[in-house]
């Protein structure tokens, strides 16, 4: 698959590391080892790239509104969007649906196996299940066969909101030890029908649980991670609990691919996901804005400056790191690390930086459309030389 932007996909694999930072560890990190599946054609563990995904929040009978909003969510950079599945009208839309998209889709089942049976004819990519919730095991033998004959793969999607009764009763509540038993039962489930084409997520919207039930997992099995904090709630606290929870997880080298729960527009799940990555260096895509705070220093008004810019520059997909400083004191340092930067200074004249070096002073009415020009010629060159590889 032709990724859409650079990826670290390079870095060495071992065993989860928790050692403690030091002001010199910018190293790659050492990702777990874990076994490879494929989601229609995006590769999820191994030494591939963690992938980002949302879901839609739309009724999957509405046709047009959900490939709609898939084409947004994969204008933002989605690499696989989940899809629910609740009963039959759903699946039948289905089929329609993936006509219609190119990014792979994931179907949601939850409880009904015959969802999963006519989900994965309807050409879903994944079918996300809970093994344990579908019934007999005559039922997930069929659910397996299905996956096998239509190229499926599956997720076992382990929630600790969600959990067994017998787990409940025998722990008293939620813990992580109950989420790794839960998991690993599930996924025996799947080892007796001799499929091992599956990842597994333990969820929950306690960060601390997540990430200890996620520590365990990693341990005990190799097979491909789905990270994610669930309902983390809206937009702001939302993001924080994920990048709280996935973070500490992503820098023990745990975790696959990834999604961001927020209650708010998915778009804004997959722009999260990515700006966790970027912060860590295990991908990059679009323009990463370093800013500064601003105070009393500042020669133009950065946060108005940074707002238009971010919006202006919402349409570049190729990596690039552009800093907006408001003075001399930082900006010159930040600029040298930057694709273009800013430093702000007196009477209105300011210093552009551009590859790291002094290029020019600006001193006109619209720093930003300058900036944005600087950028959009860079995000040229770097298409130009991708392409003529």
């Amino acid at each position: 698959m032709a990724t859409k932007e650079s990826v670290s996909s390079s870095v060495p694999l071992a065993e989860p590391s928790v050692a403690p930072l030091t002001a010199h560890d910018s190293l790659p990190i050492a990702r777990r080892r874990s076994r490879q599946i494929f989601v229609g054609d995006v590769a999820v563990g191994g030494d591939a790239f963690i992938s980002v995904q949302s879901m839609t929040n739309v009724p999957t009978e509405d046709i047009e509104g959900c490939v709609r909003q898939i084409g947004f969510l994969e204008e933002a950079g989605a690499d696989i969007v989940r899809v629910s599945c609740p009963h039959e009208d759903a699946t039948t839309a289905l089929a329609a649906i993936v006509r219609r998209v190119s990014v792979p889709i994931v179907a949601d089942i939850h409880f009904h196996y015959k969802r999963a049976l006519e989900a994965a004819a309807a050409g879903a990519s994944c079918l996300r299940i809970n093994p344990g919730n579908i019934g007999s095991r005559t039922r997930v033998r069929e659910v397996v066969k299905a996956a096998r004959d239509y190229g499926c793969s599956l997720r076992i999607g382990v929630n600790a909101g969600s959990l067994e009764r017998g787990l409940l009763e025998k722990y008293g509540e939620p813990c992580a030890q109950a989420m790794l038993e839960s998991a690993l039962s599930q996924s025996r489930l799947l080892e007796e029908c001799n499929f091992e084409n599956f990842k597994i997520s333990v969820k929950a919207s306690d960060v601390r649980l997540a990430i200890a039930s996620y520590r365990l997992l990693a341990r005990e099995c190799d097979h491909p991670l789905h990270l994610g904090i669930t309902e983390a709630g809206t937009s702001l606290a939302g993001s924080v609990k994920s990048a709280v929870g996935m973070g500490a997880l992503l820098l023990d080298g745990i975790g696959d691919t990834l999604r961001v729960s927020l209650s708010a527009d998915p778009v804004e799940e997959v722009r999260v996901g990515y700006s966790i990555l970027q912060s860590l260096q295990l991908r990059s895509r679009g323009v990463n804005i370093v800013a500064c705070p601003s105070c009393a220093r500042q020669q133009f008004d950065v946060i108005e400056v940074v707002r238009r810019a971010e919006e202006r520059l919402d349409h570049i997909r190729e990596p690039i790191t552009v800093s907006i400083i408001g003075c001399v004191v930082n900006g010159p340092g930040e600029a040298r690390s930057s694709d273009v930067g800013v430093a702000g200074g007196g009477r209105g004249t300011h210093q552009i930086y551009v590859g790291g070096k002094v290029s020019h002073r600006f001193s006109g009415d619209d720093l930003v459309e300058h900036i944005v020009s600087l950028v959009e010629r860079r995000a040229e060159e770097l298409t130009s030389a991708r392409e003529g590889q």
